[in-house]
């Protein structure tokens, strides 16, 4: 348990939607239980079981008072990530000269609603509820994050979840497997239906989805229908609230910390648009650089600006994010370089980044850091990490070349061996 002067400190600085407490820039201060149970107050006790029932929670909502402008402004929302998610300094090698990283963990925002779509999933579920739906659908890769997420977010909530998940032609009629994210749907008992990406390219997401819910419509279902990523504009609103919790992070515990840059992965836009928003709205007014996975950066400028005009915020996507390609080789294609620097980068600094998003993004900031070292000279970065450490049960076979690190262990025969000594745990 925290001790009790940090513990009245952080309390009384709590942001809204906070289910437990993060420290930025600190490390944790423990003490033991008596001693916490002693100098708590009857007031206080109340205060932390509130917190600790409010997962799941639907509650009425209330913007950032920097963006009470933008409308419509959602009328509830759900609560189900842990939030906030904790920064800490991210101690990354070769960095330019005074150069400091700092990690932003949504990865942390919970287990099976781990990365960044569970900000998204709490305004969006709860206007699926608003609107009486009995299931939801949404659409995806194969190893689709975002899919995951809201297959365990719909069965949280007793919805029924439908997935349309894109895969090869070669591999659209056969079972799925249960690799990665693809493990949690089923479990969860998510519906899934296969698509080839060819079919995808010629028909899109907004048909197929379409075609899904006309179905259940006639089937007497209650639809209701979440995009790619859970990127529109309601969406976006979760990655507006994330950048008051940073905010507010800072506030309580920063020792002077302020972030010249923001970086993240872009793979369907509502992350970056609500990212970038947040920041040219409120008070950190961080250049945030969003590294594409997929399409190109016009692209997503376009996707931006619709999200931005769907909020009638009156701002120019290009004015608020910078939008650099990392895709490579292609959507959740990798090359055997970024491979190896997902695996040097973990047992550097203990971070596990997943292949598709957050490794291909830290892979271009490291890339543009090296190449171009004065732009990042003395500034101070916050890399926001999005999740998706399934996605790499996906890469075994690529990944295993890269890992050794094991042997027999040598025990001497002069060691006493003796039956029954060990106990098998």
């Amino acid at each position: 348990m925290l001790c009790p002067n940090k513990l009245t400190l952080l309390r009384s600085s709590l942001p809204p939607f906070n289910q437990s407490i993060s420290v930025l820039g600190q490390p944790k201060v423990y003490c033991s239980q008596s001693q916490a149970t002693e100098t708590e107050t009857n007031d206080d006790a109340p205060k932390a079981m509130a917190l600790s029932f409010d997962f799941l929670g639907k509650k009425p909502y209330s913007p950032p008072s920097w963006a009470s402008h933008l409308k419509p402004i959602p009328s509830h929302v759900f609560s189900l990530g842990h939030l906030p998610t904790p920064i800490h300094k991210w101690n990354l090698p070769n960095l330019p000269q005074n150069t400091e990283v700092w990690l932003k963990r949504d990865d942390l925002s919970g287990m099976q609603l781990s990365g960044n779509k569970v900000r998204k999933l709490e305004f969006l579920m709860a206007e699926a509820v608003a609107q009486g739906a009995d299931c939801v659908i949404t659409i995806g890769g194969i190893q689709s994050n975002h899919c995951r997420a809201t297959a365990v977010a719909a069965k949280y909530l007793n919805l029924d979840c439908y997935l349309i998940l894109r895969t090869s032609k070669v591999l659209v009629d056969q079972d799925p497997g249960l690799t990665g994210n693809l493990l949690v749907e089923r479990f969860v008992g998510a519906h899934i239906q296969l698509i080839s990406k060819e079919e995808y390219a010629q028909i899109g997401s907004v048909a197929l989805t379409n075609v899904l819910k006309e179905k259940l419509l006639k089937e007497g279902r209650r639809p209701y229908v979440i995009p790619v990523g859970g990127s529109n504009s309601l969406g976006t609103w979760g990655y507006i609230e994330a950048m008051r919790e940073i905010e507010q992070q800072l506030q309580i515990r920063s020792n002077g910390v302020k972030f010249d840059d923001i970086v993240v992965a872009c793979g369907s836009g509502g992350t970056i648009a609500g990212l970038s928003l947040g920041s040219w709205l409120g008070e950190l007014k961080a250049k945030v650089h969003a590294f594409c996975v997929c399409d190109d950066p016009d692209y997503f400028y376009d996707f931006v600006q619709g999200l931005v005009d769907g909020l009638q915020a009156g701002v120019n996507s290009r004015d608020i994010v910078s939008i650099i390609n990392a895709k490579g080789l292609g959507y959740a294609i990798n090359t055997s370089e970024e491979l190896k620097f997902v695996k040097e980068i973990a047992a550097a600094t203990g971070v596990v980044l997943d292949p598709v998003y957050s490794g291909k993004a830290a892979y271009g900031m490291m890339k543009d850091m090296a190449e171009n070292p004065k732009n990042w000279e003395g500034r101070k970065v916050l890399f926001i990490h999005t999740g998706g450490l399934l996605g790499l049960f996906d890469k075994i076979d690529q990944m295993s070349s890269l890992v050794g690190n094991w042997q027999r262990m040598d025990v001497n025969e002069s060691i006493l061996r003796k039956d029954g000594i060990g106990k098998m745990f």
